[in-house]
């Protein structure tokens, strides 16, 4: 039976959480249903076809699942981009700051050749602080960042505008209003 579903369908909403006053959006629900998690591959993948791409970065930790599933189905390699200390080999790093605090990122130096064209995959664009400081680890290692895809946009938190100031194109699903 065919389903009217969309991507956004399959994201339930947990409200207060971590702390009171936020509106989470779970994407587990969409990676659950396997017709869901396809139609967001899919839907991923659909403005980028035909376009070259070498390698697939994805945000740690939801952007692992999505970035390996969509490197797979491209046939290219995948790089992971991680939290400070996760990484085993010789790495560079980038700061970056949160709402309450700072993080840092990190990418194996040898992850990306310079010219190497690259699809940067997170699940949810909110403030844009961890992919900014992904795509600066990118650009150090001179890689050509194609595009920036993202299953959920939060704009009224502004993290697609400052990619978009970084000369970034972004690709969204859906949107979602409130923090």
């Amino acid at each position: 039976m065919p389903s009217n579903k969309t991507v956004r369908d399959y994201i339930r909403t947990i409200v207060d959480f971590p702390h009171e006053g936020i509106m989470f959006r779970d994407v587990t629900t969409l990676f659950a249903d396997a017709r869901g998690f396809r139609m967001a591959i899919d839907q991923m993948l659909h403005p980028y076809a035909g376009e070259r791409i070498d390698k697939v970065v994805g945000l740690e930790a939801r952007g692992f699942i999505l970035g390996g599933a969509i490197a797979h189905q491209l046939s290219v390699g995948f790089v992971p981009i991680r939290k400070k200390g996760k990484l085993p080999g010789t790495t560079i790093s980038q700061d970056y700051k949160l709402e309450y605090g700072e993080a840092i990122v990190e990418i194996h130096d040898d992850a990306i050749q310079p010219g190497e064209k690259i699809l940067v995959v997170d699940d949810l664009i909110a403030t844009g602080g961890t992919a900014a400081a992904g795509i600066k680890l990118i650009q150090r290692l001179r890689g050509e960042i194609v595009s920036c895809a993202f299953i959920v946009d939060l704009p009224e938190l502004g993290g697609r505008k400052v990619l978009e100031d970084m000369g970034m194109d972004v690709h969204v699903l859906c949107e979602f209003e409130g923090a």
